[in-house]
């Protein structure tokens, strides 16, 4: 498995031949323009999840990708093809490589804002680590985790909930996401105190190279 974090939520994991692109949002743009994309997967509707300006181009570009989303996104985003993910399902990408979709709401910001939907995303291979993608909420937890892509900041979270959904995940290796309302100083306070409190072990990826888990 190999890991790209192209900013913000947006993660490339290419695994058993297949190129699978999560979250293409508008805090990042590393990920416009990209092609040879077997599947492209969203959690949730907020535009930092999916872009509606450029993820519609993106899609065009690569005629070939299974597009799986959230089901609420169908009603906010024009993707043509793509196809719903409820929580509590699992699709096959190919070559092995399968996702399931867990969890179903997004993590409450207030009382008043209404929720909407959410599923974190579990990518497996045979032989690979597996990969869980939260997206935007902290309240499910899988089992058998390898690498987890830890939100390091949102108005819906705080410190010491990220600090405890880390523990319970209980994944050996992880790295940042949902970084882009943070400046440097506070993308290494919540890096060196989920790394000092968690059991995984972080990577820095903010250079959109290229990374495989235990290599």
């Amino acid at each position: 498995m190999q890991i790209t974090h192209l900013g913000h939520a947006a993660v490339l994991v290419e695994v058993a031949d297949r190129r699978i692109l999560l979250d293409p949002g508008n805090f990042s743009a590393a990920w416009h323009g990209l092609t040879g994309l077997d599947a492209i997967l969203v959690t949730h509707q907020h535009p930092d999840h999916v872009d509606p300006a450029q993820v519609p181009a993106l899609v065009a570009a690569n005629p070939g990708a299974a597009v799986y989303v959230e089901p609420q996104v169908l009603g906010v985003v024009d993707l043509p093809g793509a196809r719903p993910l409820a929580a509590d399902t699992t699709v096959d990408l190919g070559g092995g490589v399968s996702v399931a979709a867990v969890g179903g709401w997004h993590a409450v910001i207030h009382v008043d804002i209404p929720r909407i939907g959410n599923v974190g995303l579990v990518l497996t291979a045979p032989g690979e680590p597996v990969l869980f993608h939260p997206g935007d909420s902290l309240a499910t937890v899988p089992a058998g985790v390898d690498v987890l892509a830890i939100p390091a900041y949102g108005p819906w979270a705080a410190m010491k909930e990220t600090i405890d959904f880390v523990r319970a995940v209980g994944a050996p290796h992880g790295f940042l996401v949902h970084e882009g309302l943070l400046g440097p100083r506070g993308w290494s306070l919540a890096f060196n105190r989920l790394g000092e409190m968690g059991p995984a072990t972080l990577v820095d990826l903010r250079d959109g190279q290229p990374w495989q888990p235990g290599a």
